[in-house]
């Protein structure tokens, strides 16, 4: 069974004299009394001098923090507390700057119920290390899809986030589909013989429903914190956040029609991406945006040898449908101007070795808005293997300028399709051609369905040089037991500057890997 998050011993010992203060009350209504963090700890958008931390109260409290470069917290830096109140759901989070580069960072809250001071919370730890200022070996992992098509918490628990953490990335990107808001979960998995396949050994109200209000879009994040595996590996790596379209509803768009789907009783998709929205930002470490709020795409810098850029194919689209429009339009954009815009700027500006291009879908997968009619285009590819039209203009667009503006090292990470694969874009075999090879690789689920593989549009000319998916009489939506849940990892050499992508499964299995060298 999946456990609360317990803090250590030795976090315990640390907690000081806020610790002790309630060391006098008897057990029983000590207990009652002090505020409890209900869902661990977070930290994420880590560079060389900075970092977000965040946690969750089970109460209105003032919450304490202090950060350390040693795990006794001997130096450690005493941060204003910020105050947990119901309209943020009880969870707080802060931009921690001034730090030391290429240094662990240990992070500690502790709380005091607002309606009497003296009650304080055990402490709760957290760590992670920033990025170096001067070349260094950095790992990271990436992946997406997680507790989605009713697969949730079973006696295991989200094996493959232990598994991930194993390696200690330096951080992890999590691709999107952070959450499966439209995915409603049943006590057990029944297949179609009527054998019980699968029981969710943990569930919460908001996760027997479509999420609608914006305390059942909260239930989805606070469900998954509930993963023992989840919590652990969130104490000590950063997750680098996007999201895609099950943070609100499957394949939303602006065209998005829920008149027909009796599960929902709110039928505007744009107050349902509204409080999906408000709650993706209360319950992740991700920074804020003062010059847009609520901003997902942005540039985290870890380092000389990596700049990650991450894309928000979700927020700015035009309605899904056929996407074969001879021109950008409004109908037609994925990106954005100002998204593409800053993109290219932050790509001619970049001085990192490696541009990591972090995705939330594929370009060249062809994924249907409709898949019983095969209709619709959901992500990028239009199906039609022709010249570039639809939303493939505004990525013909920025690969074009980046082989114009001679940017070299792009490598393109991404999700949501449900298997792993490795995809080399090659000129020669597309319809268009005015771009630079380029890699991109696929990941997932984390903890969710297993489907796959889709077909690709030779627009851009993708070759497969490898796949895992299930297979021919596998079936489709197979579940985490079957084994087919993966993640990457990347090592990039500190001395060569090579990077390394290997594709993983939740068994610790590696796939596949290949080492690529950097062009100077």
């Amino acid at each position: 069974m999946t456990k609360l998050l317990r803090p250590s011993r030795r976090a315990v010992l640390a907690g000081g004299t806020a610790f002790a203060a309630g060391l006098a009350m008897p057990a029983i209504s000590r207990a009652q009394a002090r505020p409890v963090f209900s869902h661990g700890v977070q930290s994420g958008d880590v560079d060389t001098m900075s970092g977000m931390i965040w946690t969750r109260t089970d109460r209105p409290a003032q919450v304490m923090m202090e950060v350390s470069t040693t795990e006794s917290f001997a130096n450690a830096r005493q941060l204003a507390p910020l105050t947990a109140t119901p309209q943020t759901d009880f969870a707080v989070k802060r931009l921690v700057e001034g730090l030391p580069s290429d240094q662990d960072i240990f992070y500690r809250f502790v709380a005091a119920d607002l309606d009497d001071m003296k009650a304080t919370s055990e402490p709760v730890v957290g760590q992670f290390r920033t990025a170096p200022a001067s070349r260094r070996d950095v790992r990271f992992a990436w992946s997406g899809d997680t507790a989605g098509q009713g697969w949730g918490i079973d006696e295991t628990g989200m094996k493959t986030y232990a598994t991930m953490a194993q390696h200690k990335p330096d951080f992890f990107i999590h691709s999107g589909d952070t959450i499966y808001a439209d995915g409603p979960m049943q006590d057990e998995v029944i297949n179609a013989a009527g054998e019980v396949v699968w029981k969710n050994a943990v569930l919460i109200p908001e996760k027997r429903k479509v999420a609608e209000t914006l305390e059942e879009y909260r239930g989805q994040w606070k469900y998954n914190m509930m993963d023992e595996h989840v919590r652990a590996m969130n104490a000590v790596c950063p997750t680098f956040y996007q999201w895609d379209d099950h943070e609100v509803v499957n394949n939303w768009s602006a065209s998005k029609d829920l008149t027909g789907d009796d599960r929902y009783t709110e039928k505007s998709v744009h107050v349902l991406a509204a409080r999906a929205a408000r709650a993706f930002h209360e319950l992740t470490p991700i920074r804020y945006q003062p010059a847009e709020p609520g901003r997902v795409y942005r540039k985290i810098a870890y380092g000389p040898m990596v700049d990650v850029f991450f894309l928000d194919l979700r927020s700015y689209r035009g309605p899904n449908g056929p996407a074969m429009e001879e021109t950008i339009t409004a109908d037609s954009q994925v990106l954005g101007r100002a998204q593409m815009d800053w993109l290219k700027r932050e790509l001619v500006n970049s001085t990192a070795t490696w541009k990591v291009i972090a995705c939330d879908m594929p370009i060249g997968v062809v994924v249907w808005d409709n898949w019983a009619e095969q209709a619709g285009a959901e992500a990028v590819a239009n199906g039609d293997n022709g010249a570039a039209r639809g939303r493939e203009l505004e990525f013909a667009e920025l690969l074009r300028f980046i082989k114009a503006a001679d940017i070299r090292n792009t490598v393109w990470f991404t999700a949501d399709v449900h298997y792993t694969a490795a995809h080399y874009y090659n000129p020669d075999k597309a319809a268009f051609q005015d771009f630079e090879p380029f890699w991109e690789f696929v990941s997932g689920p984390l903890h969710a369905g297993t489907f796959g593989p889709n077909g690709l549009d030779m627009t851009f000319g993708p070759e497969v040089k490898f796949v895992k998916a299930p297979e021919e009489g596998q079936g489709q939506n197979l579940s985490p037991t079957e084994g087919l849940q993966f993640f990457g990892l990347v090592d990039i050499d500190g001395a060569t500057q090579q990077m390394t992508v290997r594709l993983m499964d939740r068994d610790d299995v590696e796939l596949w890997k290949i080492t690529l060298d950097p062009q100077v």
